[in-house]
């Protein structure tokens, strides 16, 4: 979701070097944000309604910035998958994850294979390959993964279900890195961002209506949950994560990812009360180590 080169080259280098920071800090915010909503709406519902939103915030700046949009069916249609892959198999399925009881931290935990295992699969999306510890770097960061969940409770009453869903998510996230550096091509984060959420809400409406009561309890914590993942993960975090990919500081963002997870624990602790179990640190402190080496494998 990025402007056209010539966008890039607008920013300062300042902007640049601040921005995968800024990501790691909102998006780490998100999972207990959205855990602490779903205790008030079911996850389908709550996507739909924060897809809403966030198109109704950036329509008025639209208006006002007039996008660049997409040129040509094929580029329309790159947004539009992409929006896909991050909006409802991501985000749904994390959101059914931990609908199911999975804990916010265990959820972060999980996603922080996702730069590995960009890492291993970047040749198939014309990266360069990595080096000879690039696979001990993906064992150590799925054993890590491993012994984390494993953690009591930590996957919630339905653990196979819960963990089956995460991997899902993982999955698509994934695989919409990967989309995003085989096609290469450059989008307006306003124009991206309606699209793809325009996407989201399409899809998942229907399916709220269809499996969910669509019943909302209104209370302050949903207000402050849906406020933070419209405006810092769903506007400013999913913005800068496509346009750093786009602008080519993938790797840059995949060193900074395994700081999410502890970031994500200390807030599901703070907002949430989850335990920080020891079994569940250490099993993050080997992930991290996995994930860092890939990372080094692939720098």
């Amino acid at each position: 979701m990025t402007r056209a080169a010539s966008g890039n080259t607008d920013r300062s280098p300042l902007f640049w070097l601040a921005a995968p920071y800024v990501f790691v800090l909102l998006w780490s915010g998100g999972y207990a944000f959205a855990k602490m909503g779903l205790a008030h709406v079911e996850p389908m519902s709550m996507l739909a309604l924060r897809y809403a939103l966030a198109v109704l915030v950036l329509i008025p700046v639209a208006l006002l910035h007039r996008p660049r949009w997409p040129a040509g069916l094929r580029h329309w249609a790159v947004v539009a998958v992409t929006g896909f892959l991050i909006q409802c198999v991501y985000f749904g399925l994390a959101y059914l994850a931990m609908k199911r009881g999975m804990n916010a931290g265990t959820a972060a935990i999980i996603m922080a294979l996702q730069p590995a295992l960009v890492a291993v699969l970047g040749p198939l999306a014309g990266g360069r390959r990595g080096g000879r510890f690039l696979w001990l770097g993906l064992l150590l960061g799925f054993a890590g993964v491993v012994l984390a969940v494993g953690a009591d409770g930590s996957l919630g009453p339905s653990p196979r279900g819960a963990a089956l869903l995460a991997l899902g998510a993982l999955a698509g996230m994934t695989t919409a890195t990967l989309f995003e550096k085989w096609h290469g091509m450059k989008t307006d984060p306003i124009a991206g961002g309606i699209i793809q959420y325009v996407v989201g809400l399409a899809v998942l409406l229907p399916v709220a209506a269809t499996t969910e009561s669509l019943t909302i309890d209104w209370q302050p914590e949903l207000v402050i949950a849906l406020a933070y993942l419209v405006l810092a993960n769903s506007l400013v975090s999913i913005g800068l994560y496509i346009a750093l990919i786009q602008r080519g500081d993938a790797t840059r963002i995949s060193s900074l990812m395994y700081l999410v997870p502890p970031l994500a624990m200390v807030l599901a602790w703070v907002l949430l009360g989850e335990p920080l179990s020891l079994v569940s640190l250490a099993g993050l402190a080997l992930a991290a180590v996995g994930v860092y080496i890939v990372t080094r494998q692939t720098g």
